[in-house]
């Protein structure tokens, strides 16, 4: 008896023109007309789509070497006072804002990376 598995293994593997030779054989030889169906070539896998993230928190890795103008720039996006502002950048790598618009986030990190910092969005 035939090894269904390892014949289909082999059916799956073929070429396009292999796939064309295969029907032309089925035809002529054992008379056997195959469906018309389209050719599918293996592709990169299509997963299920991804949602576009709307919202973005602003991390700052790191404050660079101008500490006290990050601290100002912090101050100023944030709105926290000056102790807190400081105390932020010092804690970095850390959230300056969170859940905000793609365009505020892109504001707020060229802001932040123009005063020095090294920001990632996430």
């Amino acid at each position: 008896m035939a090894d269904i598995k390892k014949i289909a293994e082999e059916l799956v593997s073929l070429t396009v023109k292999e796939v064309q030779e295969l029907a032309k054989i089925m035809k002529d030889e054992y008379g056997i007309e195959p469906a018309a169906a389209p050719v599918m070539v293996a592709g990169p896998a299509a997963g299920p789509a991804v949602a576009e993230q709307t919202v973005f928190d602003v991390i700052l890795l790191s404050p660079g070497q101008a500490k006290l103008q990050m601290v100002k720039v912090v101050k100023e996006i944030t709105g926290l006072g000056l102790k807190e502002a400081k105390e932020l950048v010092d804690k970095a790598p850390t959230a300056i804002k969170e859940k905000i618009s793609k365009t505020e986030a892109e504001q707020w990190k060229a802001m932040l990376e123009e005063a020095g910092g090294e920001v990632e969005l996430k």
